[in-house]
């Protein structure tokens, strides 16, 4: 029912609900799916409807407002690597421009007409194909599985997320356009990493590296933590940087892209420091900031000859982490637990923290 598929990491946008009327992207690459370990979409349940433990044994360890009780394990793909199915159009579900896969399965397969996936292209949702999991099974291709890249050969051959993109929106009265703004998948991992941070703080304050990672981070670190002089610091640690010191007690490392896996020191101190998992895209750039300069010409023109092309436009707005991703990490921690982290979550759920996120 697929091309032939590489399994990677879930992204950390992927359940991401982005703007108002922004037309997202396709979540996946081509050619490759991702596997959700939790439940998505409906049936669902309010909080107050679960058995006593139930939540807990599911890994969630403070109160949301439902829970689905769809089967997890979804495979995640990109739409344009479907094959053999048809669309159900009495399964658009309350969309707006697209479909949001509310009404459940809206993908049959044109064999047997069983309902076998989810497209999901609504407006402000990244754009992916779900196959149930009920539905369809993996069949290994070739007889062996890729084996992953090198975390040596991905610090020096991975691919840099910038910060800053153009968000498209749908057509209106005057056609499609676009606008520049902080980039939703640096949102989203932000969120994530925000909520690990928060996790290790212990409730104190806690710095980040200057520049571009402060300017992400230090804002809603110091207005969810107590003020006061920094006691925790977090540093970027990673394939090709300096071995952490046994003070470092965060560490802002990659997630392998393929594996999903956080990357480890190889010789830990005495005391283990925190890891805060960011994608590998975010943190080669952290690392690595490209600065926006003119690009050589290429062509006839000779390689020395630099393009007059006007620099991307840089967001007027102060950096927002996700406020999806963030709820959504937190109250899977047990950390959220500590009374001093259920009041940073009911300062969220009473909106309270707005211009934070």
């Amino acid at each position: 029912m697929t091309i032939p598929l590489s399994q990677v990491a879930l992204p950390a946008h992927a359940r991401q609900t982005y703007g108002n009327g922004a037309q997202l992207p396709v979540l996946m690459e081509s050619g490759t799916f991702a596997v959700d370990p939790d439940p998505w979409g409906g049936p669902w349940r309010k909080w107050d409807e679960l058995d006593p433990g139930e939540a807990e044994a599911r890994g969630i360890y403070a109160p949301v407002h439902a829970l689905s009780d769809s089967t997890p394990g979804a495979i995640i793909i990109a739409p344009g690597d479907i094959r053999r199915t048809r669309l159900m159009p009495e399964k658009r579900g309350g969309a707006c421009c697209g479909l949001d896969g509310a009404d459940g399965p809206n993908m049959a397969c044109e064999a047997c007409d069983l309902p076998v996936a989810t497209r999901i292209d609504d407006c402000s949702l990244w754009q992916a194909v779900r196959l149930s999991p009920n539905s369809v099974r993996r069949v290994l291709v070739d007889g062996a599985e890729a084996v992953p890249l090198s975390w040596a050969k991905l610090a020096e051959n991975g691919e840099s997320m910038p910060p800053f993109e153009p968000i498209a929106t749908w057509g209106g009265r005057f056609g499609s356009s676009h606008y520049w703004s902080w980039s939703p998948r640096w949102e989203a991992a932000a969120g994530r990493a925000l909520a690990h941070l928060l996790a290790a703080s212990d409730g104190q304050a806690v710095k980040v590296p200057g520049g571009l990672a402060e300017e992400v981070f230090q804002r809603a670190l110091d207005a969810l933590l107590p003020a006061g002089p920094p006691t925790r610091t977090a540093v970027l640690a990673g394939p090709g940087r300096p071995a952490p010191e046994a003070g470092d007690g965060i560490l802002l490392v990659p997630v392998h892209p393929q594996t999903g896996r956080t990357w480890t020191p190889v010789s830990r101190p005495a005391a283990s420091p925190y890891l805060v998992p960011l994608p590998l895209g975010v943190w080669l750039w952290l690392v690595s900031p490209q600065p926006y300069l003119p690009l050589p010409m290429s062509g006839r023109v000779p390689r020395d000859v630099l393009r007059d092309y006007p620099l991307p436009p840089r967001p007027s707005s102060p950096f927002r982490a996700d406020r999806g991703t963030f709820r959504h990490a937190l109250v899977r921690m047990p950390a959220v637990r500590r009374p001093w982290m259920r009041t940073i979550l009911d300062v969220l759920t009473q909106n309270r923290a707005v211009d934070l996120f």
